[in-house]
């Protein structure tokens, strides 16, 4: 065909509607890529991100680290649920008769110098450490992430008060810093879970903020403005579940550090107090027996202590390993 002899393209008039202009993805993108074609790109998202978790979880269920972390805090999770099932004797009930008895088949982990079977006391001793422990990562990270997702969306300002304010506090170490606190208004469950808590709430806020930093310029933080969507809607709906790798592992990382300064808090008199069965201080308690050769009394309490924490760090390691790469 001669070009003299192509059709007139159709005359558009005022009040006239194009195909083009009827395409609902041309008129409204952020609506067309939220409700995307054959099902939807949402659906796409979630079925992705289900698809996502089942492959972290594949990867660490292939580490060996992961593995026994896991194994070794549920066996200490059994003995806080279980505990005084499982102990042989009454942790608390001491007898002058057989005090500072060495390991036997009657004590396996031997006695104290106040008769009190030293087994029965580590296996009861996981309920506070793991319950206060876990009560204030929670708290913390809760606290920390939304602190965090404020100063990285907001910036400016609010950033800046914050900051300094968190600058200050880790300026100090953090057994110190629940220390003073401890000291300051007693000790008491409810004091160490609200002072461990608040004290890895700055920490978390820090790396929570980082990574807010980065998302808050992507595009689908710009789409939700577009939708007109709250402030609060884009960072705990948005930005919240695109953050939540470096929160689980921050979580993780806080678990370990709390077990160990609620351990070095009832060393030094100021955490769980007697006689309620606590590794820290019944360390406290015997470690001034080990020149006699009492060594049980302060080992097995100690292990204890280091087998929690190195769970925990395990855990923690592989999750990074999968999560942040």
């Amino acid at each position: 065909m001669a070009d003299d002899e192509l059709p007139d393209a159709p005359a558009v008039t005022a009040g006239t509607r194009t195909p083009l202009e009827d395409d609902p993805a041309l008129r409204d993108p952020a609506a067309a890529l939220v409700a995307g074609p054959a099902g939807g790109a949402a659906g796409a998202v979630d079925v992705s991100a289900r698809e996502i978790r089942r492959e972290y979880l594949r990867l660490l269920l292939r580490s060996p680290a992961f593995i026994i972390g896991v194994v070794i805090l549920l066996w200490w999770v059994v003995c806080a649920v279980f505990g005084r099932v499982i102990a042989p004797y009454n942790p608390v009930a001491g007898s002058l008769l057989q005090f500072n008895q060495p390991p036997s088949s009657a004590h396996w982990f031997g006695t104290d110098s106040l008769g009190r079977d030293v087994f029965s006391r580590v296996i009861v001793g996981a309920r506070d450490i793991l319950v206060i422990s876990v009560v204030a990562t929670v708290l913390g990270t809760a606290v920390g992430t939304s602190i965090g997702l404020v100063q990285g969306y907001f910036r400016g300002v609010v950033d800046n008060v914050v900051g300094r304010i968190v600058d200050a506090l880790l300026a100090l170490p953090v057994v110190i810093v629940v220390f003073i606190f401890v000291v300051a208004v007693g000790a008491s469950t409810i004091t160490l879970i609200l002072t461990i808590g608040f004290v890895f709430a700055v920490i978390i806020a820090r790396t929570v903020r980082t990574a807010v930093l980065q998302e808050r310029e992507l595009d689908y933080v710009a789409a939700a403005r577009l939708r007109d969507e709250s402030n609060a809607h884009i960072m705990f709906a948005e930005i919240l579940p695109n953050v939540s790798g470096p929160i689980l592992v921050e979580f993780t990382v806080r678990l370990g550090y709390a077990i160990f300064a609620i351990a070095t808090l009832s060393f030094l008199g100021f955490g769980i107090q007697p006689p309620t069965p606590d590794w820290g201080a019944d360390i406290a308690n015997s470690y001034q027996y080990l020149a006699a050769g009492y060594w049980w009394q302060t080992l097995f309490p100690a292990l204890a202590i280091a087998s929690l924490v190195v769970a925990v760090n395990l855990i923690g390691d592989s999750i990074e390993a999968v999560v942040i790469q």
